[in-house]
């Protein structure tokens, strides 16, 4: 192969390489961000929801499960009975804990950014 043609093969490569990158930037900006966004709005949701259910309601977290309205996104949940917290997770995308305080009821912890 010709210099000149190695040069082209070069540029051309590093022309797709930024083009990726590129892509990758707007995917980042227009659809990780807002749907992580969503996924944290909807594990708090379902974090309150499921600790009221649970040490309010005083029923089991798996009963708890059938009151979690449709979300766009999976929602688990999970339980530390010692430290009344119900965590309430979406995969890959959000976390967050609501905490039973007598006189309070359940209150979320502060998200961690």
């Amino acid at each position: 192969m010709h210099s000149r043609g190695r040069g082209r093969l070069v540029r051309g490569l590093g022309l797709l390489a930024l083009l990726a990158l590129a892509i990758g930037a707007a995917f980042v900006m227009l659809v990780w961000r807002p749907a992580q966004a969503t996924a944290r709005l909807e594990a708090a949701r379902a974090a309150r929801v499921a600790c009221s259910c649970r040490y309010v309601g005083g029923r089991t977290l798996g009963d708890c499960e059938k009151d979690m309205p449709p979300g766009r996104f999976p929602v688990s949940l999970s339980q530390d009975p010692a430290a009344h917290t119900v965590t309430a997770s979406v995969p890959l995308a959000a976390a967050q804990t609501a905490t039973y305080r007598k006189g309070w009821g359940c209150l979320l912890q502060p998200w961690q950014d």
